[in-house]
Parts: structure tokens; sequence; C-alpha cells
């Protein structure tokens, strides 16, 4: 977690050691959540001045003067996320009294919702944000997922085969909704658990869980195909307290970036 001057935490009515309890419990559930970070290039952190990523293009003006070309070179623009989280500070004080456990469950109900933001803007994409998605931009018609949950792993290899004959190279991995994911990971066939099957037969990666995602995709992590840009990383930070309580917020600033569009084929509708 990060501490910058921008994030304000010094103003903040909390000791070192509940900052210390807040910072820890917002990382374990954000490495619960993030499913996309799993699967795409990252770059970064860069910090809050990183802005916009350079895309390499450049828009051309439809007015050109005389014999000089005019254009803008195009970028994209990183998104800034923030999602409050207030708490009492009496239950923070608990930590100066030899308390280690105090009522974190709005730092747990932020991080989940950072997540999604995060993990939906890569997999179904944010058009305000200029993100395209993994979903909406792959060429391939989805694969449709059996009604019998012992069949899936015959829908990955169709994928698969989709991705080979698209010149799509491996390592693949699998992503599934919440939903899916726990049918997988309880479903067994003659015994064997189905989860095992797909994960040391089919895909080369453990099986991905996202909450932002309904059904699966089946995708190419080979690096090149997808890109995460992340300025601020995952921090919290001060926003101002009461007597009684204190509101402070999740926040990180990112784009996506698709290069390869035919690198994922998505399982169901």
């Amino acid at each position: 977690m990060s501490d910058t001057n921008l994030l304000k935490r010094h103003l903040a009515p909390i000791l070192p050691e509940a900052w210390k309890l807040i910072d820890a419990e917002a990382k374990r559930v954000l490495e619960l959540q993030l499913g996309g970070r799993k699967v795409v290039d990252f770059r970064g952190p860069f910090g809050w001045t990183y802005a916009a990523v350079n895309t390499g293009r450049l828009a051309l003006f439809a007015d050109q003067r005389d014999d000089i070309n005019l254009g803008l070179r195009r970028v994209q623009p990183l998104l800034e996320a923030r999602v409050p989280i207030k708490l009492a500070i009496m239950e923070l004080d608990t930590v100066a009294r030899g308390g280690d456990d105090p009522a974190l469950g709005p730092v747990v109900d932020a991080a989940k919702k950072t997540a999604h933001v995060e993990d939906d803007a890569i997999f179904n994409g944010l058009e305000a944000a200029g993100i395209a998605g993994i979903f909406p931009s792959s060429p391939h018609p989805p694969v449709a997922l059996p009604a019998n949950i012992v069949e899936l792993p015959r829908a990955i290899l169709d994928a698969k085969e989709t991705l080979r004959k698209a010149g799509v190279n491996g390592p693949y991995a699998l992503v599934l909704g919440a939903e899916l994911y726990e049918r997988v990971f309880a479903a067994t066939d003659d015994g064997h658990p189905i989860a095992k099957r797909i994960e040391q037969q089919i895909v080369d990666r453990p099986i991905v869980r996202s909450e932002a995602i309904q059904d699966g995709v089946v995708m190419s992590v080979r690096g090149g195909d997808y890109e995460l840009t992340v300025g601020e990383d995952l921090s919290v930070g001060y926003a101002y307290h009461s007597k009684q309580e204190v509101e402070l917020y999740l926040t990180e600033s990112f784009t996506f970036r698709v290069l390869e569009p035919a690198a994922a084929v998505r399982l169901g509708r």
C-alpha cells in the first residue's frame, strides 16, 4: 500500500498499528478478488503523475495546411477509482489497548468493490474510459457451456482449438465467474475432481476466479495480448474525520488495452 502525500494518511487519527491492520486486510481481500491481473500483462505502478498510455498512433487533422501534415498523438488516459471506507475511531483505538481484531468490514467491502471495478473494465470494458475489454473485443463466437458440468472440459478444448486455428499460441488460462467456479470445484466424474483434471490436463495455469464475469473465458497468457497499466496502485488514503468516525478510501489509477483481440474465447453466451 502506497503512502504518498496525496493520500494524506498523516492527517488521520489512526495509530500506525491500526494502519498496518487496515492495509493488511485490504491487501488480503484484493489478492483474493482480483482475477484479471493474474492473466494479463501488468505495467507499473508509475505513480500519481502518470496520466496516460502512449498508443503509438496519430490522429491526422482533416483540414491540412498546404504541404504540412498536422496530427495529434493518441493516448489512452488512466481511470481513477475511489471507494469510501468509514470506520469507528473507538474501534480502531482498541489496537492501542492490546486488541488485534478491530471491526474492518468496511475495508473488506471497499476492497471487493474496487476489485470488481478493475476486473469489470478488463473483461467487459468501460466505454467512458476508452477501455474496450476482452469480451467485447473478441472476434470469436462464444463456445456454449454444457448443461452437465462434467462435460465442461470438452467446451474448454473447443475454445483452445479456436485459438489455435486463429494462430494464438499458449500457454492458456481459464477464468470462471464465481458461480461456475464453485460448481466446477464441487464437481467430480467417477470420483475424480473436474477442477483437478482441467488444471492438470487442459489448461496451463490454476483456474482463475472473477466476480466481474458470468460463465467463463479461455485465453492465451503468452504475453503481449492484453495490458493493464497502473499509475497509483491500490492504496488506502484519508478523507476526513469527526469525533466518532474516520472516512478513508481505497483508490487506484489504471487503464487496460486489448492489443490482440483474437487471444480469448468466451464460454457461454
